[in-house]
This record gives structure tokens, C-alpha cells and sequence, in this order.
């Protein structure tokens, strides 16, 4: 697999102090967040965490693509949602992985033109072009 070149039109930054246990925030101070491990992980759960951010930031981008996916197949996606869920674990190497079910609801289509959408749009998302071939990415409609 090549690396892939972009164009690049826009660049977020954001610094993370102190990891897992600590603040992240962004170059602008739009985002200024605690972090803290989920007490699932052993931690306090007081703050987000990046899996949680992680989720948000790809569930808004997928949103994004299908609306475009949309757009040019002039389909009706108001009222949609997109949910991301975030797993992460232990990999088979030791080390820690990630795995995510993108869970789509497109109230004003039919089941298979949201599924044909939700494909699509999973090959215009730039997370989704990130992650494939690297992590497991499971799609379905609700």
C-alpha cells in the first residue's frame, strides 16, 4: 500500500499535555479539554478521552461525506444521525489497537439506498480513507 498525497486545504493543530491524564488542546483555544482514562481503563472518567474524541471527530466527518455522497445522488438525508463507536484493546502483538462500528439512521430513504449511501460515503471520508487497510471499520444502518 502507498502512502496517499493530498492537496492539503486545511491543517488542525492541538497539543496534548500529560497524555492520557491530562488536557489537550487546540492552537486557536476552540478545543480545551481534560482527559482522563475511562474507569473502564482504570481511571477517574472525569474528563473525555481520546477515544471519545476520536469518535467525534470521525462521526461529524462521515456525517460530512455522506452529505455530499448525498447531494450529488440527490437523496434526502435530514434527520440523519451518525453514531461512531470507538473500541479499544489489546492486539495479539501486546500493544494497544482500535476498532470502530460507524451506525448510520437515514429516516427518508429505504434501507438499501441508505446502505448504498453509507458505502459511498465511507470511500469519500477522509477518516475512513485513513483507517482502511489498518483498523477494523464495521458500517451498518439503524
Amino acid at each position: 500500500m502507498s502512502i496517499q498525497s493530498i492537496d492539503v486545504l486545511y491543517t488542525a493543530v492541538a497539543t496534548a499535555e500529560n497524555g492520557r491524564d491530562g488536557r489537550v488542546a487546540s492552537d486557536d483555544g476552540k478545543l480545551d479539554v481534560v482527559v482522563n482514562p475511562p474507569k473502564e481503563l482504570g481511571g477517574s472518567g472525569a474528563g473525555t478521552n481520546p477515544e471519545q474524541l476520536f469518535a467525534a471527530g470521525y462521526s461529524a466527518c462521515f456525517q460530512g461525506a455522506l452529505g455530499v455522497v448525498a447531494r450529488q445522488r440527490k437523496a434526502d438525508i435530514s434527520d440523519s444521525r451518525v453514531t461512531a463507536k470507538v473500541g479499544l484493546g489489546k492486539t495479539e502483538a501486546g500493544g494497544f489497537g482500535i476498532e470502530v462500528a460507524i451506525r448510520v439512521s437515514i429516516p427518508n430513504v429505504d434501507r438499501a439506498t441508505a446502505e448504498e449511501l453509507i458505502e459511498a460515503a465511507h470511500q469519500v471520508c477522509p477518516y475512513s480513507n485513513a483507517m482502511r487497510g489498518n483498523i477494523k471499520v464495521d458500517l451498518g444502518v439503524v
